[in-house]
């Protein structure tokens, strides 16, 4: 499994401010020989589109456990499409009720990865989804 030459955006929508398990995704991804951008914490999703669609990224991983990531995912994807962006492959992390994961395919979501996942199996579902 190799992730070589990916891009990837991590990043933490919403008003969380636990990141711990974006910073563990972010150093798996790149340990697989991605290129990680880390937003930080706290940011918009119109931030977070505006920076995906600037560095050309292969995908945007962004994680939330405050409960929003329905309504999160939904403007992320709004701002992605709204910025030429919507191609871009959308994954999610977090604390995601498995009743509303077939919404945020919906919406447009890839993977959605939860903290009950071994790191090895995320990573490889990563690089399987964009092979």
């Amino acid at each position: 499994m190799s992730l070589a030459g990916k891009r990837f955006l991590i990043a933490k929508p919403g008003l969380d401010g636990h990141d711990v398990g974006a910073k563990v995704i972010a150093l798996a991804l790149r340990d697989a020989g991605a290129e990680i951008i880390y937003t930080g914490l706290r940011k918009a999703p119109d931030f977070i589109a505006k920076v995906a669609v600037e560095e050309d990224v292969d995908a945007v991983g962004l994680s939330i456990l405050s409960g929003s990531h329905l309504e999160l995912v939904a403007e992320t994807v709004r701002q992605l499409r709204a910025l030429d962006g919507g191609a871009i492959p959308l994954f999610v992390g977090g604390t995601i009720p498995t009743d509303d994961q077939a919404a945020l395919k919906d919406a447009g979501v890839l993977g959605i990865f939860t903290a009950d996942m071994k790191i090895d199996d995320v990573v490889a579902a990563i690089d399987a989804a964009l092979s």
